[in-house]
């Protein structure tokens, strides 16, 4: 069945390769983006967007700033862009900055097995994450107009489990959603509620 032609679209936009090492949890660690990656993707995003698009909304964390701040010089008769808290990474707590392969195995099995609840590195549960990632796409569909978001991969994962399982709590075998690589984006309709 076609979506109607008037549904609300989310354009969910993962920040440009971070300057971080391969292999490096760094969720809520506030590291920059490749400035060369950012302008491209800025560019391509910029052609990709319908013109009617005016509000830009980020995460605060400066790899997501980049991008929306490269996107916000491009676009004409843009309005101020809107940080927006609710669209960052996970806090992984005091695994940020390890090398997963550094994180004892014992832990990564506690996450697994209470998957929703529990704290990684004594951060935040990706139960918190989902009710505030919720309340952002609430927000969204509320206003009934096409949203840009500048955001992270766990974000846009938590957005693709809403809007197919609603506030279910996933388990871990079944986190499986593939988010777009970095600079890339998804665009989803999305029906006000």
């Amino acid at each position: 069945m076609a979506e109607p032609v008037n549904t609300p679209r989310l354009w969910l936009v993962r920040h440009a390769r971070p300057l971080v090492a391969p292999g490096v949890c760094y969720g809520g660690l506030d590291v920059a983006a490749d400035d060369k990656h950012t302008q491209a993707s800025a560019l391509r995003l910029h052609s990709a967007l319908p013109p009617h698009i005016t509000v830009i909304h980020s995460s605060p964390l400066r790899r997501c700033r980049q991008l929306a701040d490269e996107l916000f010089s491009l676009r004409a008769n843009t309005a101020p862009i809107q940080l927006d808290a609710r669209l960052q990474e996970m806090d992984f707590g005091t695994w940020e900055g390890r090398r997963w392969n550094d994180i004892a195995r014992a832990e990564i099995d506690a996450w697994t097995a209470d998957f929703t609840r529990f704290r990684p590195g004594d951060g935040e549960p990706l139960q918190q994450m989902l009710a505030r990632v919720a309340q952002a796409l609430h927000d969204a569909q509320q206003s009934g107009k096409d949203a840009v978001w500048i955001t992270h991969a766990g974000v846009i994962r938590c957005v693709l489990w809403l809007l197919e399982h609603g506030h279910d709590e996933p388990k871990a075998n079944e986190w499986t959603m593939a988010a777009p690589g970095f600079g890339e984006w998804f665009c989803l309709p999305f029906a006000p509620p």
